[in-house]
């Protein structure tokens, strides 16, 4: 089931996105250079839009139909991503990217559907938010929360590509834009509870969550309904702008 409203948000957080990527193409193509984009601005700008982006994700997942064939075309799009970039630009190559991310999600999740929905919904972001922050340092060979850490992992467990898709990545392991399914799938799964939330909190109140979903921004749910072709395109399109307007 589609709705305008979540159409709406998805069309703002892509034009976040696009602002982001523009400014990253302006830094790597140009002399142009902003310390705030390198520091705590910069990275708060570029994790508010993949939190939104993995949690609208997984608040959609329940709402979906074809999960199979949605995992499917998602997870194939970050593979193609991927093959790109090592042929075109290997030094700012993407290995398990955004793309790969949210469509492994999206199939690991439907085995476990019939299981997590007779979870209550305010157990399930409880948990999910706090195996999110426990495995927040994974990559980086820690259990913890932010700085304090808890537990160091054994460096056994971080070898090997599929241990890096997991969440231990290895040592000589680059990518531009690495999201592991550890922590981030537990993120996923907020937005998979929350809407399970939302929904219950809404009927409970006699309210048809459908009459609310019906709101929309006419501009940003155009690009939200097209989010995945507009997301395979920019960042091209935006590279050949920066670099020809750099020419001149």
């Amino acid at each position: 089931m589609r709705y305008p409203l979540l159409d709406s948000i998805r069309g703002a957080v892509l034009i976040s996105m696009i602002l982001y990527h523009g400014v990253w193409d302006l830094t790597a193509f140009t002399e142009t250079s902003w310390d705030w984009y390198e520091e705590t601005p910069g990275y708060l700008w570029q994790q508010s839009i993949c939190w939104s982006f993995i949690l609208l994700s997984g608040y959609c997942w329940p709402l979906g139909r074809h999960h199979l064939k949605r995992g499917l075309t998602v997870f194939g799009a970050g593979i193609l991503v991927s093959l790109v970039t090592l042929l075109v630009m290997p030094e700012e190559r993407i290995l398990f990217g955004i793309l790969t991310f949210l469509g492994s999600a999206m199939l690991i999740l439907i085995p476990l559907d019939h299981i997590l929905r007779k979870v209550p919904a305010w157990v399930g972001i409880a948990g999910s938010l706090l195996l999110f922050s426990l495995l927040r340092n994974i990559n980086d060979g820690y259990l913890g929360f932010g700085t304090m850490e808890l537990f160091r992992l054994p460096e056994v467990l971080y070898q090997g590509m599929a241990a890096t898709w997991l969440g231990f990545k290895e040592a000589e392991f680059f990518s531009t834009d690495y999201f592991s399914l550890l922590p981030w799938f537990f993120l996923f799964l907020c937005g998979y509870f929350i809407q399970k939330g939302v929904d219950k909190w809404l009927r409970e109140r006699s309210s048809e969550p459908s009459n609310i979903m019906k709101r929309e921004i006419p501009a940003f749910s155009l690009l939200g309904r097209h989010s995945l072709g507009i997301y395979l395109i920019h960042q091209p399109v935006l590279t050949g702008i920066v670099m020809a307007w750099n020419a001149f």
